[in-house]
């Protein structure tokens, strides 16, 4: 005998999907939508769908976007000569509310992980070097995870990049080691991108 019903249990089977979401959590929400009555779901499920079919990946740096360039390449107050390379849409907002970096950016989408199956043609590699053969940058900042998949990342991009005459830079140490750019407080990422160093 099922203790839920099954359209509840599908929720919560649904919810219990997402990252970081086991069944407890999973179960809570899906009693809270249900709780918070029909408007609220309707409104819950237009916003998804529309976040599936409205965003995609802009054409220059593949961060995810509703328009075509993105807000920041489009914005002329920011510095196209400097690129921020990071591993995902995350890791881009957490350094966009340090205020101190007023360049562009490049989204990987992932990092290298030979062990997960993860090479270069999984991430978005061949876009940033696409991108800098049409409109070379003065500098690259590899802002990638301080773990080993980031680590490896970034003396991966660091030696295509080199040859190209370009200045690679990498955040500071300040970010703890094995840590997430997206979980760093403001202050921390602004110390780490103030002291970014040459490769």
């Amino acid at each position: 005998m099922a203790v839920v019903a099954d359209p509840i249990a599908r929720l919560v089977k649904e919810l219990a999907r997402l990252p970081g979401i086991g069944e407890k959590t999973a179960q809570r929400l899906a009693f809270h939508i249900l709780k918070a009555g029909p408007g609220y779901a309707g409104d819950l499920a237009a916003a998804i769908t529309g976040a599936v079919s409205d965003v995609r990946l802009c054409s220059s740096c593949q961060t995810l976007t509703d328009r075509d360039p993105c807000p920041i390449c489009s914005d002329p107050a920011r510095d196209a000569r400097t690129i921020c390379v990071v591993e995902g849409v995350p890791d881009l907002v957490a350094i966009e509310r340090t205020h101190e970096y007023r360049g562009h950016y490049h989204v990987l989408h992932g990092a290298l992980s030979p062990l997960d199956g993860v090479g270069p043609g999984d991430i978005k590699v061949r876009e940033l070097m696409l991108r800098l053969e049409r409109a070379p940058a003065e500098e690259v900042v590899l802002a990638t995870n301080p773990d080993v998949e980031g680590e490896a990342t970034a003396l991966y991009l660091q030696r295509l990049l080199k040859p190209l005459g370009i200045r690679v830079t990498r955040i500071a140490q300040g970010v703890p080691v094995g840590g997430d750019l997206e979980y760093a407080d403001q202050v921390t990422l602004a110390r780490a991108l103030a002291g970014r160093r040459e490769l």
